[in-house]
């Protein structure tokens, strides 16, 4: 393992030192590659990523369970030689989920000279207020949508239309199983009823898009009447195999004296 950046571990506890509100700091080495996704994955920059970190933090920030009050920075290692990066953590917690995102603009980083001087004013001025903005906002969404928003199943309906797509490239329905409710609709986007087929048909002459079209259309109109729609492709048809044919006998005849 390479040695610790004591560069990074001194800058983070200046700046720490001067960000307004009570901060502190803590440098963290990585020993593998892998060992540092758990922490960006928690950065508010999806830019960002190293290979070591400090994290400097209020008392209550995401990188404590309580509720942040004034933000986390976390600086990492130098994008150029006298620059490091800070970067706001995501809040984290058990009432925090993924859809409390949705529609927050992220804080991001920025990149600040080693002087944590100059740093602080840059991240208190640039970082802190966007940071506590989308945290608010986030916190708001939690209160509001503590459950993510899962869609509901469809209403139950009493009367269905089943059109299937024939092996042949015919799309309608058996009359009978259409309900009474629907024909007229079903005319009026240009079905068709050869009486010799028993069936609502969609002419093929109207092409894919025209067909697609029409469906559309079909089941609009069915669905603001309570009538379900579903599509289907015809099963297969196989031709059932004849049963084997019992060897031929020669006929007999008796013989009366």
């Amino acid at each position: 393992m390479t040695s610790p950046r004591t560069d990074l571990s001194a800058f983070a506890a200046g700046l720490a030192a001067r960000l307004p509100g009570t901060w502190a700091s803590e440098y963290q080495r990585h020993a593998q590659y892998a060992d540092q996704f758990p922490r960006t994955e928690q950065l508010w920059d999806a830019a960002t990523s190293t290979t070591s970190s400090a994290s400097t933090s209020s008392p209550t920030t995401p990188c404590s369970t309580g509720r942040p009050t004034s933000g986390c920075t976390w600086p990492t290692g130098p994008v150029y030689p006298h620059q490091f990066v800070v970067a706001p953590l995501a809040p984290d917690g058990p009432h925090i989920k993924p859809h409390h995102f949705d529609a927050v603009e992220e804080p991001n980083g920025i990149a600040v000279a080693k002087d944590p001087a100059r740093a602080a004013a840059h991240v208190a001025r640039r970082v802190l207020p966007r940071y506590e903005q989308a945290l608010q906002e986030v916190f708001d969404n939690a209160a509001a949508r503590p459950d993510p928003p899962h869609r509901p199943g469809p209403p139950q309906v009493d009367q269905v239309l089943t059109l299937t797509l024939y092996s042949d490239g015919a799309l309608g329905a058996p009359y009978e199983s259409v309900p009474v409710d629907a024909r007229m609709t079903l005319y009026a986007h240009g079905f068709q009823y050869p009486p010799h087929q028993a069936a609502f048909l969609l002419p093929t002459a109207y092409g894919d898009s025209g067909r697609a079209l029409r469906i559309h259309g079909v089941v609009q109109q069915l669905t603001a009447k309570g009538i379900g729609v579903n599509l289907r492709h015809s099963a297969p048809t196989t031709s059932a195999a004849l049963p084997p044919t019992s060897p031929k006998t020669a006929p007999t005849t008796s013989r009366t004296r």
